[in-house]
């Protein structure tokens, strides 16, 4: 009693000191508890803490302004890497963390890659993951030349962030033909005045020209010049660097023909319409006010030492379906391989009452990890109290470090506590992160409560013979500062029953970024098997090289001494027990080198928001901040009952897949079995071939240059990278990532109609109009739809908003294909239209139940071709088009400069008695 009273006390004293976890909130049309977190491999540098707090201060007047003095930044938390120098500035952390931050500061690894971008897996309106600004974005001045002054750059990628909205611009089509049969620039809103410039570059020497005309658009690679003074004024998720950007478009200003991200994710809505319709803005109100209220506050957090106890459940409950074997081997697994060193650990188990088994102690070596394991629990018994094991954690944590702020305990049970909810107090004010693991289908249904009030993992682990699942879910639980270098990689987990004298073998690939601390681990539930692993260069290990430790004779491990093998690890597996039994498998390992970013991957479900709310997985492939394209996704869903569903998860911009090629896989998971808990185990692996990286999506637009007073005056081109810069030889490498999912709802698994059509497509060849897209299934992504029906009109927004009175494309002997293939559609044009007039067509997919999907992305051609190329992006009346500027070679020093971005300086290009002016930016902006 003493004892909980004490703890109560310190806790009750941190609770005068404790900032909320890192999730933003608006109070009173302010956000806050907004967290930056700087990565640990980033050098020191005081200037990066100030040029973000400048930064946010910047963004929070022109959101104001932007949003019509509606919303701004009140509070803000900055995690400075324990990396850095300790100051008496810097707080203790939290429950804040790195991997939760809502803003990242790192490098790209790669040169010249500064862009600012925000990493979105979901659609239109669904909030970002994090805001992503490199060191030198930060620091180098001369970047705001060709991203804009900062504060609208973090305008730009909040509104993404928070939002859920996409960009107005498009590098991929900077230019369309417009339903005037002109051509305009990708822009909003519609009437930018200003040129197309190409730069043809080769090796340091430019020659900027005119764009030529192909007979449609402009050639590729041709760029939008803008005017430095515009009439209008432009959206800031156009060009956030151009003045004058004090506005979003809306539903007047909206360009809806521009065939940007934006119009083609939201439907053609504004940015405007879809910040509207957010909790955010019917939450809030305008103020009458010219300014903020307030500017924002900033807090500096440093991360210290992983600090973690492990809380046990020793229930009887226990004893069942092998629940404490496999607890103790997955324990095991954690301690002597996972949790990184330097890391401080205890041990609690609770059944009826709370024993302390392990005080906290650093991890420094081998010896102190056999120690912890050596106090694993091995006998249940009791009922169950959670409270009780939660009390005793915190009273372990605070014991040794004065304070538990800024730690983290697992807390597994399998049982029920009618009591959960008389500890949620304690937790809420401990600062503690809770990670909860259920295990089986019976653990208290309020488990999770304890994760959401901390900002804890929420996972779950059905029931298993061999101790695969738990292990698993063990391994997602690593430390949140953002140093990779430090934690554990999961390649390999698998499990069969194996019948006697089969074999089970498997291949586990170590590729070039991991090979450091590998492990290798049999597990099995009745006897040893026979089993030895054979490394890429053919040497043996026998079972006479594993250790069985006696306390656990059902699991034989192995450490690879110094760095392993690159290449095919083969294991090979004979059951020589009489009867069949679950083998099981697991690999780990740890990155190869401290600068070289391992190749990750992260799981995450959540429900889409769309008609029906579908479930949707998403597995996000990367090395470091680089998306990995080509990789095969298999996920594995299984119900606390232990049925379980496998999905092929695509990165091909269709069905739950927003955007192709951004590294991040999706599917819609449409075999939901009533209400419980969902597991989630994510393979990520690549054979043999070439990795091909990708850079990052709804990014800040790069500004290419400006005309002013007929003069052109350009940047250095965006940086490009040539195919081998983009590829990367990794051989064969498998990743392993796990998430939960829990269904309350006590509906009954519903029937889906087909997903959206989301990558339609026209185009017009020999006088034939042909459509393709990815044909959807017939439950959203899965199975087959069961026919078409496809519109077309010569309105956009009529087609949008009136697809059942729009004009029929005759489509009968179309017969869907299975879902993720590639569907193509061939028409001929009955009446044909006037030159230069643009076609709009729509498609809805129905299935035998006659459930239709929603209607598809609007696809645009035009028929013929436009008379004029060139004369509609000048509205000032100047029709000749490049002549307003004689464009002339480059010299490399120029070129050199600007694309190094060390100096602000930028070419200047008029036809200037046969001689090149160069200017300097900065005079002009």
């Amino acid at each position: 009693m003493g004892v909980t009273q004490s703890l109560i006390f310190l806790l009750s004293f941190q609770l005068l000191h404790l900032i909320k976890g890192s999730t933003v909130w608006l109070n009173e049309n302010g956000y806050e508890d907004l967290v930056v977190a700087i990565n640990p491999q980033v050098p020191e540098d005081a200037n990066i803490i100030l040029n973000t707090m400048n930064m946010i201060k910047n963004a929070s007047n022109s959101l104001f302004e932007m949003t019509k003095h509606r919303f701004f930044f009140k509070s803000v938390k900055i995690i400075i890497p324990k990396t850095w120098k300790k100051n008496t500035n810097y707080s203790r952390i939290k429950t804040e963390s790195y991997d939760q931050a809502d803003v990242i500061i790192a490098d790209y690894y790669m040169k010249y890659v500064d862009d600012p971008y925000t990493l979105l897996y979901e659609g239109c309106k669904m909030k970002g993951r994090y805001i992503h600004f490199t060191p030198n974005f930060l620091l180098n001045e001369n970047l705001t030349n060709v991203y804009g002054e900062k504060g609208r750059v973090f305008v730009h990628e909040w509104t993404h962030f928070r939002w859920g909205v996409f960009d107005e611009y498009s590098r991929d089509v900077p230019f369309y033909v417009s339903e005037k049969a002109t051509i305009e620039a990708t822009s909003c809103p519609a009437g930018v005045t200003g040129i197309p410039v190409f730069q043809d570059c080769r090796g340091d020497i430019c020659k900027p020209r005119s764009c030529r005309y192909d007979g449609q658009l402009y050639e590729k690679g041709c760029v939008f010049i803008p005017d430095i003074h515009q009439n209008i004024s432009c959206s800031i998720m156009y060009m956030q660097y151009a003045r004058p950007v004090v506005e979003f478009c809306d539903q007047n200003t909206h360009n809806s023909e521009a065939p940007n991200m934006q119009n083609k994710i939201c439907n053609h809505k504004s940015t405007w319409e879809v910040i509207m319709e957010s909790d955010d803005f019917r939450n809030s109100a305008v103020l009458n006010t010219s300014a903020p209220p307030s500017e924002p506050t900033f807090s500096l957090l440093q991360a210290q030492e992983r600090v973690i106890c492990l809380v046990l459940d020793i229930s009887g409950s226990m004893r069942m379906h092998n629940r404490m074997e496999n607890l103790r081997t997955a324990a095991e697994t954690y301690l002597l391989h996972d949790i990184e060193t330097g890391s401080w650990v205890g041990i609690v188990t609770f059944d009826s009452d709370a024993t302390e088994r392990a005080h906290l102690q650093q991890i420094t070596n081998d010896e102190t990890r056999q120690k912890l394991v050596q106090l694993l629990p091995i006998i249940p018994s009791g009922l169950t109290n959670i409270c009780a094991g939660i009390h005793k954690g915190l009273k372990v944590i605070a014991n040794k470090m004065n304070t538990t702020y800024g730690s983290e305990i697992v807390l597994l049970t399998d049982g029920e506590d009618p009591g959960i909810p008389a500890c949620f107090n304690l937790v809420k004010q401990s600062g503690t992160k809770i990670h909860t693991i259920a295990l089986g289908p019976q653990a208290d249904k309020k488990l999770e409560e304890l994760s959401e009030l901390t900002g804890g993992l929420k996972l779950s682990a059905p029931d298993g013979v061999v101790p695969s699942k738990l292990t698993e879910v063990f391994s997602a639980i690593t430390s949140g500062n953002g140093d990779i270098s430090e934690q554990s990689i999961q390649l390999e987990s698998k499990e069969l029953a194996v019948q006697h004298s089969a074999w089970m073998n498997t291949t586990v690939p170590v590729d070039k970024t991991v090979g450091n601390d590998t492990f290798f681990s049999i597990a099995w539930n009745l006897s040893q098997p026979f089993f030895f692993l054979r490394d890429p260069k053919g040497k043996e290990y026998g079972s006479s090289d594993f250790i069985i430790d006696n306390s656990n004779p059902y699991t034989a491990r192995l450490r690879i001494n110094g760095t392993a093998e690159v290449g095919d690890w083969q294991l090979y597996i004979k059951n020589v027990h009489p009867a069949t039994q679950g083998i099981s498998v697991t690999a780990t390992s740890r990155p190869a080198y401290y600068d070289v970013a391992p190749v990750i991957a992260a799981a995450h479900m959540n429900r889409a928001n769309t008609a029906f709310n579908p479930v949707v997985v998403y597995a996000e492939v990367s090395q470091g901040f680089w998306p990995v394209l080509g990789a095969t996704v298999t996920a594995t869903i299984e119900k606390d009952d232990g049925t379980a569903v496998t999905l092929e998860l695509l990165d091909n911009g269709a069905g739950a897949d927003v955007m192709k090629n951004d590294g991040i896989y999706s599917r819609y998971f449409t075999s939901l079995q009533g209400t419980g808990r969902y597991s989630l185990k994510v393979k990520s692996h690549g054979r043999n071939a070439t990795t091909r990286l990708s850079l990052q999506r709804n990014q800040a637009s790069y500004n290419s240059g400006y005309r002013e007073n007929g003069k052109i005056y350009v940047t250095a081109p965006r940086p490009e990278f040539a195919d081998e810069e983009l590829q990367v030889q990794l051989g064969s490498f498998s990743r392993i990532s796990t998430g939960s999912f829990v269904v309350n709802t006590g509906d009954p698994a519903p029937a889906y109609p087909p997903c959206k059509v989301t990558d339609l497509h026209a185009r017009i060849e020999n006088r034939t109009i042909v459509l393709s897209w990815t044909a959807p299934g017939g439950d959203f992504d899965n199975g087959k739809a069961d026919h078409y029906i496809i519109k077309t009109s010569e309105n956009l927004l009529d087609l949008r908003n009136n697809f059942d009175r729009a004009t029929s494309v005759k489509c009968s002997d179309l017969i869907p294909k299975e879902a993720g293939r590639e569907e193509s559609f061939e028409i001929q044009p009955e009446n044909k239209a006037g030159n230069g007039t643009k076609i709009y067509f729509a498609i809805r997919a129905v299935d035998d139940n006659n459930l239709i999907s929603e209607v598809s992305n609007i696809a645009q051609t035009t028929w013929f071709l436009p008379l004029k190329a060139f004369a509609p992006l000048n509205h000032q009346g100047n029709t000749n088009g490049a002549n307003t500027a004689v464009i002339v070679a480059v010299t490399a020093l120029c070129v050199a400069v600007v694309c190094t971005i060390v100096n602000s300086t930028l070419c200047l290009f008029s036809k200037k008695k046969g001689r090149l002016e160069i200017e300097k930016m900065q005079r002009h902006v």
